[in-house]
């Protein structure tokens, strides 16, 4: 997820998040993890999904987490 310019990637932001998505989604439709982060992208502005299918499975490998991931269960 990135956030708007001047928005702090904090544990508050991201349980604002959370809550915002349980009071609105249905549960099915909600979200259960997220990051914060800078997604890469093409020349023309495009995201590059190969890339970031290439960090989460590094990821699972290594079995860790993203600098700024907070998944539901940690509230």
């Amino acid at each position: 997820m990135v956030l708007k310019p001047g928005v702090a990637r904090t544990r508050d932001a991201a349980r604002a998040i959370f809550e915002a998505c349980n009071r609105s989604l249905a549960s099915y439709k909600r979200v259960r993890r997220l990051e914060f982060a800078e997604l890469p992208k093409t020349i023309s502005g495009k995201i590059r999904r190969v890339d970031l299918r290439k960090l989460e499975a590094a990821r699972r490998d290594k079995d860790e987490r993203g600098e700024h991931e907070y998944w539901l269960d940690d509230f």
